[in-house]
C-alpha cells in the first residue's frame, strides 16, 4: 500500500511541475507531503496561500501541494487531465468554464474571497492619475514614460486583465490605451514588469500591490466600474486526497480568515 502511495504521489509531483512549467511559473511552491491535496490556485493568491498552508501543516494537516498561474492556464490544464483536488479561480469565469465540463464537484463551490482593482507605479514614480469617466490613462503613460505601456494580464483570459478592460471600457479610456498594452500570462507577471520598469504604469489587484515594495498604488478603481472581483473555490471531479476536503473546510474557517486579510483580500466565507 504504501508504495502505491508513493508511486501516486511522485505521479502527482510531476504532473505538478509539468503544469508549472507549461505554465512559466517554475516549480510548485510546496512539494508533496502524504496525501496532502494538489491545489491549483489563481497567482494573485500566493502570499496569502503559501501562509495558509503552512498554517494548516503546523495544524497537524498534510501541506498542500500549490501551483500557481494565471486561473485561465490552471482552468486548462485541469480540463487536459492535470491531477488537482482543489481549484481556486480568480473570477467566476474559469470556475464556471470547468463546471460546464462536469469538471469540479459543484456542491463544494463557494465564493472564498474578494479583491480590489488598483492602479500602480514604480515605488519611486511622482506619477498622479484621478480615475474618473474619461480620465486620460494614455497621457499619464506618456508623462511617466514617452511611448510607455501598460502592464496587465492578458485581457484575453487573464481575469485581472478581463476586470482591467471592462473597467477601462466603462470609464471611457479604453480605445486610447488598448494599442498600448503590456499583456502578462498572469497578475505577478504584470506586476513584476512595473517593478523592475519595464512598464510605468500596471492594473494588478490590490493585493498583488501590497505584497510588492517596488511599487504604490496610484489609484484604486471604482467598485462599479467592473464585475466584482470574487474568488471561487471547489473540489475537482476527480480529486483523490483524503485531506482536500479538509484543507477546503481550514480555508474557510476563522483560523485562515487573518491570513487572507492580511494580504488585504476581502473574506467572504468564514464557518
Amino acid at each position: 500500500m504504501r508504495k502505491m502511495w508513493n508511486r501516486r504521489g511522485m505521479c502527482r509531483l510531476a504532473m505538478a511541475v509539468a503544469v508549472a512549467v507549461a505554465t512559466g511559473l517554475g516549480a510548485p511552491a510546496a512539494q508533496a507531503q502524504g496525501d496532502g491535496p494538489l491545489v491549483f490556485a489563481a497567482a494573485s493568491l500566493k502570499n496569502a496561500l503559501d501562509a495558509a498552508n503552512t498554517a494548516y501543516a503546523a495544524s497537524g494537516g498534510a501541506k498542500a501541494t500549490i501551483t500557481y498561474a494565471a486561473s485561465s492556464a490552471l482552468a486548462k490544464q485541469i480540463e487536459a487531465g492535470a491531477p488537482a483536488d482543489i481549484f481556486i479561480s480568480a473570477d467566476e469565469d474559469w470556475m464556471d468554464y470547468l463546471a460546464g465540463k462536469g469538471l469540479i464537484q459543484t456542491t463544494t463551490r463557494h465564493d472564498l474571497l474578494g479583491n480590489r482593482l488598483v492602479l500602480v507605479a514604480a515605488a519611486d514614480a511622482k506619477t498622479s492619475v484621478e480615475i474618473k469617466p474619461g480620465f486620460a490613462l494614455d497621457q499619464a503613460l506618456d508623462a511617466a514614460q514617452k511611448g510607455g505601456r501598460l502592464a496587465v494580464g492578458d485581457p484575453a483570459a487573464v481575469p485581472a486583465g478581463k476586470y482591467a478592460k471592462a473597467a477601462l471600457t466603462k470609464l471611457g479610456a479604453w480605445d486610447k490605451v488598448q494599442d498600448r498594452l503590456a499583456p502578462a500570462e498572469n497578475v505577478r507577471a504584470a506586476l513584476a514588469l512595473v517593478a523592475r520598469g519595464e512598464a510605468p504604469l500596471g492594473i494588478v489587484y490590490a493585493t498583488d500591490a501590497a505584497a510588492e515594495p517596488g511599487v504604490r498604488i496610484v489609484a484604486t478603481f471604482p467598485a462599479d466600474s467592473h464585475a466584482p472581483i470574487l474568488y471561487p473555490i471547489a473540489l475537482a471531479k476527480d480529486s483523490v486526497s483524503a485531506q482536500a476536503q479538509a484543507f477546503l473546510e481550514f480555508l474557510a474557517s476563522p483560523k485562515a480568515r487573518p491570513l487572507f486579510e492580511a494580504q488585504g483580500f476581502t473574506v467572504l466565507s468564514a464557518k
